[in-house]
């Protein structure tokens, strides 16, 4: 199957958020799809995170992530996953948060900084992740209710309900809508 990193796939506002996403459908194990599982589509999220990311600019030019760090990333993905899915439910749990630190610990000790002009894919996510965890406002945090993506809400009344209004609220909309009218037409 082949797959196209689009902007709707970097909508959490935050790089280390939109690794967390790259796992569709995470509850569903009888649908859940692994972007990364696939070495193509790992390489090519960190051109599509230049494009698309909210911060792209932040790290200057991603690279992808070298093949002997690509576990690390994994475990990075995962730690934030759990860690900022709790802090959105409103569990504060010291062991997911040790888990993360550990993990962006891991990746960090590995990193080379051997003078490239661009940032590898997992140094920026530590680092994204790393910002997150020092978020002064956590309540923006948000779990998505049509996809379960985790976003960050930066409208200036915190009132944003679905990662991607075009795709998620859309559909949400449309399935109420759905809904209603076979309501109306049974009677």
């Amino acid at each position: 199957m082949t797959f196209t990193w689009t902007a709707h796939r970097f909508a959490g506002g935050a790089l280390a958020l939109d690794v967390a996403n790259s796992v569709i459908l995470r509850f569903d194990a009888a649908r859940r799809i692994d972007r990364f599982a696939d070495v193509a589509a790992l390489d090519a999220f960190a051109d599509a995170a230049n494009r698309f990311g909210a911060e792209s600019t932040r790290f200057g030019t991603l690279s992808p992530v070298a093949e002997q760090n690509r576990a690390r990333l994994l475990r990075l993905r995962e730690a934030t996953d759990r860690h900022f899915r709790a802090q959105a439910a409103a569990e504060h749990r010291a062991d997911l948060m040790a888990d993360l630190l550990e993990a962006i610990a891991a990746v960090l000790r590995s990193t080379d900084h051997g003078g490239r002009a661009a940032i590898a894919l997992d140094t920026a996510t530590a680092h994204s992740a790393l910002s997150l965890t020092a978020n002064p406002e956590p309540e923006r945090l948000k779990i998505c209710p049509n996809c379960g993506w985790l976003f960050l809400d930066k409208s200036r009344n915190r009132s944003r309900t679905w990662c991607d209004m075009a795709v998620c609220g859309n559909r949400s909309k449309a399935k109420r809508h759905y809904h209603r009218s076979r309501e109306e037409a049974q009677g």
